[in-house]
This record gives C-alpha cells, structure tokens and sequence, in this order.
C-alpha cells in the first residue's frame, strides 16, 4: 500500500466570500459576548463581539477613505497589541490585502521586502522599525480614530482571490512572500477537531504575541469563527504568572510553542477548567508532553505545518497522535510522502507533500511563479520536510531536507543570517545551523573562519544592528576551516552533529546558565 491518505474532501466555501466576515459571523450573533481579553498582571482588558466588529468595520471604512482600492497591498509593522488585529481584519473587510511582518525585524531587513511587493500604504507604530518610504504611513492614533467611523460592508467576491500576504525565509537567503486567498480561513474549519477539539464556550489562550502568525490564527481568528473567548496575555506578563493567569481567568485551552511549556514547567500549575494544550511553532518533545501530563493531567496535541498552508497534520483529543509521531492528517486533508517517482509504500521515507486542491494551500509565491511550480509534483506540493507514514495515517517526521534553522518555534534561512555576518571584516567565511545545547532547548550557531577569535559582545552588536533578535546567533565560534563536499558544497549539517556530539565543546558554552533565551521564546 503507497503513503497516501485521504481523509475525505472539505466542504466547498461558500461565495462570495469575505475572510474577515466570515471569522466574525458567529460573534455578530451574541454581540455581547467577550470576544477577547488581553491579560495584565492585574486586570483584563475585555473587547466584547460587538466593539471588535465595530473597530473592524471602523477601520475598512477609514482606510478606504484614504483612497485605497480593494486589492491594494497595505504592509502592517505594528507591534504586540490588539492594534495589529483589528488593523488586520479590517483590511480584509475592505477587500484590501494585509502584509503582516514581524516587529522584530531591523529596518534594513524590512527594506529588503519591499521590492516587488507593490504595497501602497504602511500601518505603523512609530516604536517598530520602517524604512524610509514615499507610501503613506498611517499610525496607531489614526487607527484608533478609525474605528469610531460609519462601518463598512464586507467586500465579497470570490473566495480564491488574493486575501494576505506572508513572508517566509527561503533556502537562498531571500524571504518569499506567500500570497494566500480569502478561503484559507475556511480551510481552518479542518483544524477545530482535528487539532484542537475548539468548542464555542471555549476560553482559549495563546501565550504569543498578536503579530506572530500562530497567535493570530490559532489564538484569535479561529476561536472568533467558532464565537469562543481568546485571551492573550499582555506584553508585561512574566511566565511565572502565566500558571495563575490560567487558573484565574478559567482558561480551557492553551495554545504555545514548546519553549513556553518547558518554563511552565518549573512553576507549579493548578488549573482545573483545562482541557488540553497546543503545541506548534517547533518539534515538540515527547519528554516535555510527558512532564506535562504528569504535573497536570492534560495532554498536549502537537501540529505540524508551514507557512504555505499553516497546519494539517496533527494529533487531537479524538485522535491523539501515536507516541513518537506528528499525528495524521486532519479531516478533509489529503496528505502523502513522496519519492522522486510518486507516493512510497507504508514505512518508507520521503517527502511530505499536500494535494494541490487543499483549499488552505497557498495560491503562490508573489512575482515567483518559476518558484512556485518548483514547489510541485504533478498535483503534489511538496514541504521539503522528511517523514514516513503508516498504515494507520500516523507521520513519523524525519527531518529537513535543507538547512532551515529553527531556534525558539521561529524557521530562519541560514544564508540570510550569513550574508550579513559576512561583511564583517575579522570574518573570511561563516556558516550557521541550529544546535541542541541542552534537552529540547535549539540556538543559531555561528561557525567563522578568520585570522584569529574575535570578541563575540562585538560580535552581538555587528548582528542586531541587521538582524531580528530571534536571527541573532547565541553562539560563536572560530573554526580552522568550514566543511565541504566534494562538489565544494557547505555542509552544514556536519557542524551541527559535529557541535552536538561534542560533549567537551558543549560544557564550554555556558548556556547551562540562564541567558534569557527562553525567556524572548515566551
């Protein structure tokens, strides 16, 4: 039997269409009711279902008033506050394309998006890195006078059409921007029991910020489609309050990466309204689910998935993944493991591929359609990633077939952490991967050849100045020469194993001690 598995196909969305309508229809019905709390340290700021669609439609009717037309690109750099999703809904209310970007990211690595990108207006905080452009930038005090405007209607048209734009780190240094229609919310209708067993009276919470992609999904959009309460701790909220947070504000469901649950971990949890917890962002370790589930009788479910189709294989409370795997894939997903000829038999490994007619995927690589059918086999796209299948639907994931990095639930590009770190004048050559330091806790790593060692505070600031925080290598090293193969290729993954095999050179690090990595993962 060949790795392919089925599992039915998802009921066709509705047109026309309007993603921000959609995920508000259900909270339009109970106006009243805490659509979201954000949690301070002593107090919670309650938006009820009828304020949060007033401040979106506010928003459409205010950023259409600047002249902007349905379809116009608008790049978000708005940090962690509810700004960033009512800015975000409104924009898909209008019919406008919202490109949300990571508050972490340095002015020149904003720059480096811009081009071919075609944005026609940035939706700003003035503490969040910009560079300097002739689009017209709107900031957090025009954002909030919007929302008090006449509301808009929901722009419908065809559910296919381009609804937001994401950017992900590619294999060439590049970031790639993701284009995905209006439909993919409803492709997240898939999710609800296949991951996360999501029910109306519901409370969930997401540790995250609101401008991380999982937060706005899992933690907000999909909970409002279903007319449940999010809650999102404020930016001032310590981990160690987080356990409290939870049992005060009866939290049902709590979503994070696993970097969370491992400092969750050390503090004592007492929280009898939780079902269970998500896991995404990064593997999940079977040894951290297992210590969750003995400190507080829940399970954690995992899921897996990408920026060109967010989640779609996953374990649920109806269907918990089999100990050691990813899970299967969700109700409505069609999933197989390729190799160069087509699906492989059961238990053999190969690439994890979706069928090109999941509504979720991706409708492309913005200006890249060479990129985007490069992507492809026949009606299979292909992740990159390495797994095998069983007979029962359960991946066991392998690995990357690339350098991809992960440190801290975020997937960074190896070549674009080197390109900057190499126009520094003590380095000849430099070459990255993620590295295990400890048990489930991964860092940048940043081999270097050069005349001599050279001072890694130095180094630290040759990095921040170009690169996001969670770019930034956390280890430093001088090396004689950098592997390569035959064909002169860098290996990178030589140093990784070599690093981590390296008991010696690990106790030498440091990071035993408490760097505050774990802490910016929160």
């Amino acid at each position: 039997m060949l790795s392919v598995f089925d599992q039915g196909a998802p009921q066709p969305c509705p047109a026309p269409f309007n993603m921000a309508g959609h995920v508000l229809a259900a909270g339009a019905a109970r106006p009243d009711k805490i659509a979201l709390s954000v949690l301070h340290p002593e107090r919670a700021e309650d938006w009820s279902y009828g304020a949060l669609i007033a401040a979106v439609r506010g928003t459409a009717s205010g950023l259409l008033q600047t002249g902007l037309i349905p379809g116009d690109k608008i790049l978000m750099r708005i940090g962690n506050t509810v700004d960033f999703p009512i800015a975000y809904l409104g924009a898909l209310a209008a019919g406008l394309v919202p490109v949300p970007t990571s508050a972490q990211l340095t002015e020149p690595e904003v720059a480096r998006l811009l081009p071919g990108l075609d944005a026609r207006a940035v939706l700003r905080d003035p503490a969040v890195a910009c560079p300097k452009t002739e689009m017209p930038q709107y900031d957090l005090e025009t954002l909030a006078k919007w929302r008090d405007l006449l509301p808009a209607e929901w722009h419908m048209d065809s559910a296919n059409r381009l609804g937001y734009v994401i950017f992900t780190s590619g294999t060439s240094g590049v970031p790639r921007a993701v284009g995905h229609a209006h439909r993919a919310i409803w492709a997240r209708r898939m999710m609800h029991q296949g991951w996360y067993g999501l029910r109306r009276d519901d409370r969930l919470c997401h540790a995250g910020a609101f401008n991380w992609t999982y937060t706005l999904g899992t933690g907000l959009m999909d909970p409002w489609t279903l007319g449940a309460t999010a809650l999102i701790p404020a930016p001032e909220v310590p981990a160690a309050q987080l356990p409290e947070l939870l049992t005060h504000h009866k939290v049902s469901i709590f979503a994070a990466a696993p970097g969370v649950y491992r400092n969750l971990l050390k503090h004592h949890i007492n929280a009898p309204s939780l079902r269970h917890g998500l896991s995404a962002g990064e593997k999940l370790s079977p040894h951290i689910a297992d210590l969750w589930r003995d400190k507080t009788g829940t399970d954690l479910h995992e899921a897996y998935g990408m920026s060109e189709i967010s989640t779609f294989i996953s374990g649920s409370p109806d269907r918990p993944a089999t100990k050691g795997t990813l899970g299967a894939p969700q109700p409505g997903r069609r999933v197989a493991i390729l190799g160069p000829d087509g699906p492989v038999p059961f238990d053999t490994p190969g690439t994890i591929a979706v069928h090109r007619s999941d509504p979720g995927l991706m409708l492309g690589y913005l200006n890249a359609p060479d990129e985007t059918a490069a992507r492809m086999q026949g009606d299979w796209f292909l992740t990159g990633d390495q797994a095998q299948m069983d007979a029962s639907g359960q991946i066991t994931y392998l690995g990357r077939d690339d350098d991809m990095m992960n440190a801290g639930g975020y997937r960074v590009s190896p070549v674009e952490v080197e390109m900057v770190l190499q126009a520094h004048p003590g380095i000849d050559h430099v070459a990255c991967a993620d590295v295990e330091i400890k048990p489930d806790v991964r860092i940048i790593a940043a081999f270097y050849t050069g005349p001599g060692p050279l001072d890694e505070t130095e180094l630290q600031a040759f990095a921040q100045r170009s690169l996001a925080r969670y770019k930034q290598p956390r280890l430093w090293r001088h090396v004689a020469a950098l592997p390569t193969g035959a064909n002169g290729k860098l290996l990178r993954r030589v140093l990784r194993t070599g690093y981590e095999k390296d008991t010696a050179f690990e106790k030498d690090t440091g990071f035993e001690k408490d760097t505050g990595f774990e802490k910016e993962t929160e």
